[in-house]
């Protein structure tokens, strides 16, 4: 699994200095500190969706833009798409878990969909998202456990679990095999 993901730190950091902003005004604006932001230009850090969502709001750029995906229909019968290459993707801090971003980012905050790769022993613990939202995971193969406030969740492959997401939940693979599956998130 050696993809190249996008580059985004080089991306941030050319559309900061296009706006002549410091690294200390982009926090301010962003939200991120100063240390997250200069890791993510050097390459350094692996930003979440959030993260970079939040520097896009801030740059007033689209996420696509960011990514080099185009998000502008021609017209209504135009097919968007997004080579492998250009599908976001999110690794935890372990490396054991990996999340491909196939929503589009004109969604983000209403509804998102990932691909998901664990590997044994992997988490994906989760706070509680906004109030109303909701998560839909659907194991493709063996391994998976959902954990929801105090419910435990072990899913067989082919199986979908849902489960309120406004309260803290965790995605994990309990098996001794890399596990995938698909998680959509739908916020009200």
């Amino acid at each position: 699994m050696s993809q190249r993901t996008p580059r985004i730190g080089p991306a941030i950091q050319k559309e900061r200095k296009l706006r002549k902003l410091t690294l200390e005004q982009l926090s301010v604006q962003s939200g991120v500190s100063k240390s997250m932001l200069s890791q993510i230009e050097r390459g350094e850090a692996n930003p979440t969706f959030a993260v970079v969502w939040s520097l896009t709001q801030a740059l007033d750029i689209e996420f696509s833009d960011l990514v080099g995906t185009s998000s502008a229909a021609a017209s209504p019968d135009h097919v968007e798409i997004t080579t492998k290459t250009h599908t976001p993707e999110i690794r935890s801090a372990d490396g054991l878990c990996r999340l491909k971003i196939l929503s589009s980012p004109r969604l983000a905050g209403q509804t998102e969909w990932y691909d998901v790769e664990m590997q044994p022993g992997g988490r994906l613990d989760s706070d509680p998202h906004a109030s109303g939202t909701f998560e839909h995971f659907t194991a493709l193969t063996e391994g998976f456990e959902v954990t929801c406030g105090e419910s435990v969740m072990a899913l067989k492959e082919g199986e979908t679990a849902r489960y309120p997401a406004d309260t803290s939940h965790c995605i994990a693979n309990a098996g001794d095999k890399s596990a995938r599956g698909f998680l959509v998130v739908l916020y009200r």
